[in-house]
């Protein structure tokens, strides 16, 4: 009798990948989800007799083995079992059948092999079928990434662009994810093997790929590169780009994946945002849902204390120290399940690329619950601490005097993590969830959640502490004195790149005796995280004001002083020391944020697809000269 064999296979690729919502994806090969059927048609060289058998094997990774659960066999059978590989034939004539195959909801995900074992008359022979991709599926509602609203699936797994906030006033970059471009799904796990976790055990680490949080830890590593681990982006946030790209050009995670893939050398140069844009398009290559976080007045807490301490000198000059509150930040969430916190810690994760601080000894971020965090549970895996301290540290201003003393002037609690944003689902428009990160400031619930945080430090960490203004020395902490005046800066006019800057320090006398305040200004060119570049005003004088008065101090920095050293970023922080002549001491800061001019662009005549054509880039110099 002639050996039963398989002449042809049909993977059905164009019907699967649409049933999968893989459709996008240019890959010409079979991409599908787990947890969820495909269905496949093998044409016999003849009939299949009842005392033959059919099986399938598939495996992923290198050294598949049944143990690691890399390498799975499974017989052809009438019905399918549930929560295992399975195939059930479904129909067919004497030479063809359809084929379901099915896949558990905790499958790895990666690149397959395939191949079907037949049996008949006491011998084996195997046929090798076409590899396929096995994703995660947020349609699935076992599996850990499940996202029960279509809508959101549609946002936070399909849609290929967006928008990340870099403005507290709403100002926007678009950015292209592409996940499912040319070739961007063989880089996703191009930059999987590439971790340090493969490097040391490749075998565990793919064993290992059934776990979103797992994926999502490694992948917060290697999108940047300061491990030495090939990772894909080297961040910059000052000095000169000249052998790279600045950050601010960036626009898509496609550009950078293309460049970093051929021989796996990190990209030059990042910052938060393109970390965040690139780390997004990965997770939703992968299929967890994920999208762009920003946080303004974001605080990096150095020594897991939930205080920043920000200090300035005498003139009002900020001085650069370990704690930072950055302009803004940008992070991710991905949306998984936790089952080594428990059910009430699902949902939304924080993971950030940025490289800011070590993670069991790699530069990486999470996954942080973000019920943990709103709830003060510090103590969850992975680096709550330092997220809870993103959005909800407690401020601390300090002048630090000539012989290194420091005085503590104001301590604030409510300015750190303001309007934490994102994009709109199926909309492009902003979205405030500064609440699910934390309760509202001003409310005893928020310093409860606050204290409750603190309780969980370590007591080397916990420990509130202050300067002490007679020898610099660390003290218990003490408040400070709330003077009888109070301060603020308004802009006056425009804000334009090239034009000088016009504020007003407002200052207001809440008493109804007179005074007289010295104020000492500075202003300060900086980058977006608060790292000053030089200082390029100061002034000085003595402001009286009559019971209740308030007087408008005017302030003005040309555009001669801030041209050399105004970064990329467009930011220069303004301060003012306040000292009343009865007591009391009041530090006022602002960012300012100026706007580069537009560009107009004007397409002359009528543009052809596939044809060149001319167009005109408009452009208004505001400086007064060459």
């Amino acid at each position: 009798m002639t050996a039963l064999r398989i002449t042809r296979v049909d993977m059905q690729e164009a019907a699967n990948k649409a049933d999968h919502h893989c459709s996008e994806f240019s890959s010409t090969m079979l991409i599908v989800r787990r947890a969820q059927e495909f269905n496949i048609i093998l044409n016999l060289n003849r009939a299949m007799k009842s005392e033959e058998t059919m099986g399938f094997t598939v495996d992923t990774g290198p050294s598949p083995s049944v143990s690691n659960k890399t390498k799975v066999s499974f017989p052809l059978s009438s019905s399918a079992s549930k929560g295992v590989w399975s195939a059930v034939q479904r129909s067919g004539g004497s030479t063809s059948m359809s084929v379901t195959i099915s896949s558990p909801h905790n499958a790895i995900v990666g690149f397959y092999k395939f191949s079907a074992q037949m049996s008949s008359g006491g011998q084996t022979s195997s046929t090798q079928l076409p590899d396929f991709v096995l994703l995660f599926n947020a349609w699935a509602s076992g599996d850990d990434v499940f996202m029960p609203n279509e809508e959101e699936r549609k946002e936070y797994v399909l849609n290929e662009s967006g928008i990340i906030y870099y403005n507290i006033g709403g100002a926007f970059r678009n950015w292209i994810y592409g996940q499912f471009d040319t070739d961007v799904l063989e880089i996703t796990f191009q930059i999987l093997n590439s971790s340090l976790e493969y490097r040391r055990n490749a075998a565990a680490d793919v064993a290992k790929r059934n776990d979103p949080k797992y994926i999502g830890r490694v992948m917060s590593a290697m999108v940047n590169n300061n491990d030495q681990d090939s990772g894909v982006l080297v961040g910059r946030w000052s000095g000169s780009y000249a052998d790279g790209v600045l950050p601010t050009t960036w626009g898509s995670s496609v550009t950078i994946l293309h460049k970093w893939a051929p021989r796996r050398t990190p990209v030059k140069y990042a910052q938060c945002w393109v970390y965040a844009g690139v780390l997004c398009t990965v997770l939703r290559c992968l299929g967890i849902p994920s999208r762009v976080i920003t946080n303004f007045e974001s605080a990096h807490d150095t020594n897991a204390n939930l205080m920043i301490d920000v200090v300035y000198n005498e003139k009002g000059m900020l001085i650069e120290s370990d704690d930072s509150v950055w302009n803004f930040h940008v992070w991710n969430e991905g949306w998984f399940t936790r089952s080594d916190l428990g059910p009430e810690f699902d949902g939304w994760q924080i993971l950030d690329a940025t490289p800011q601080e070590q993670s069991g000894g790699i530069y990486r971020l999470g996954p942080a619950s973000l019920r943990a965090i709103k709830e003060g549970d510090i103590d969850k895996d992975y680096d709550c601490v330092f997220v809870f301290g993103e959005v909800n540290a407690d401020r601390v201003q300090w002048i630090e005097y000539e012989d290194g003393s420091r005085e503590k002037v104001y301590s604030d609690s409510k300015s750190v993590g303001q309007r934490t944003s994102t994009k709109a689902v199926g909309r492009n428009e902003r979205v405030d969830v500064t609440n699910l990160y934390k309760h509202p400031e001003g409310t005893a619930k928020e310093r409860e959640i606050f204290n409750k945080a603190r309780s969980k430090l370590p007591r080397s960490s916990s420990r509130m502490m202050a300067f002490s203004a007679a020898s610099g020395e660390r003290v218990a902490d003490v408040p400070a004195q709330k003077p009888e005046y109070s301060g603020k800066f308004s802009v006056e006019g425009s804000l334009d790149v090239g034009t000088d800057v016009h504020l007003q320090l407002i200052l207001k006398n809440e008493s109804p005796d007179s005074r007289t305040v010295t104020v000492k200004i500075s202003a300060t060119t900086i980058t977006y995280t608060r790292k000053p570049v030089k200082e390029v005003m100061t002034d000085s004088q003595s402001v009286p004001l009559g019971p209740n008065e308030e007087k408008k101090v005017s302030v003005v920095i040309s555009y001669a002083q801030y041209k050399e050293t105004l970064t990329e970023h467009n930011l220069i922080e303004v301060n003012a020391v306040c000292e009343g002549d009865k007591g009391g001491k009041l530090l006022v800061d602002k960012d300012v944020t100026l706007i580069n001019p537009p560009l107009l662009i004007k397409v002359n005549g009528v543009a052809k697809l596939n044809e060149p054509y001319s167009v005109e880039i408009i452009f208004s110099n505001p400086v007064n000269k060459d």
